[in-house]
């Protein structure tokens, strides 16, 4: 029966590629069409001296079509439709075994302001998608933005950085002492907001704090800050 209706389902509603929207013949998570398939890179995992905190933090995929556009929809437009192909490509990519079993997930939270205007927090549906065995050790009332902050998106480094300073802190640092906390975000772009909750968790005497996110830019250039003037009319 349950095929019965997902053969009417697509013959009413054919499903259509989330990238390019060309139609599919089949209706399963990920929904891309072969091109738009090819197009999905693997962030390569590199270790720099240089910067430490790239050692401990993990990523997915590199950050270009089709997946900037399914994140940016999702995080911008409110559109969920893309959910489960991330959470399909998250299980391909074996997201869980690239991690150590953490004890909490605490995703990157919202200032309660930008919470109620957008509804939702992309980084706690993200977290949920991307680790379904572990979802009962995300926590959403332990990391909080106390002070609101611009968007990111078009903000120089020096100036996401300064943006972020002391905007975050811990509700009940005690809970998080002696453990492992994985931190998970849509995007790392230059690691500001990452490194800014990182810091704060390190001070509560954490064993490791991981990052994670399902897409990492190659680097920080005019490409990234261009989107900005098309999310313009979206922020608040």
């Amino acid at each position: 029966m349950r095929l019965l209706l997902e053969a009417v389902f697509d013959l009413l509603f054919p499903p259509r590629c989330l990238g390019c929207e060309e139609q599919l013949p089949f209706c399963r998570p990920p929904l891309f069409c072969g091109n738009c398939r090819a197009k999905i890179v693997p962030f390569a995992h590199s270790c720099s001296q240089r910067d430490a905190f790239s050692c401990t933090t993990r990523s997915l995929f590199i950050y270009q079509e089709p997946i900037s556009s399914l994140l940016v929809r999702l995080k911008f437009n409110g559109d969920l439709s893309g959910l489960a192909s991330l959470a399909a490509l998250a299980r391909e990519a074996r997201a869980e075994s690239l991690l150590q079993e953490p004890d909490f997930i605490l995703p990157v939270p919202l200032h309660l302001s930008r919470l109620r205007w957008r509804g939702f927090n992309q980084a706690l549906l993200l977290a949920k998608a991307c680790f379904p065995s572990w979802k009962d050790r995300i926590r959403v009332n332990l990391l909080q933005r106390h002070r609101p902050t611009v968007p990111q998106l078009g903000l120089s480094g020096a100036e996401r950085r300064s943006n972020l300073l002391g905007a975050f802190s811990l509700r009940n640092p005690s809970a998080l002492a002696g453990r492992r906390v994985l931190l998970v975000d849509d995007v790392f772009t230059t690691g500001s907001t990452l490194r800014e909750c990182a810091e704060v968790l390190s001070q509560t005497g954490a064993a490791k704090v991981v990052a994670f996110t399902v897409a990492r830019a190659h680097v920080y250039n005019k490409t990234t800050e261009g989107l900005a003037g098309q999310l313009q009319n979206c922020l608040p």
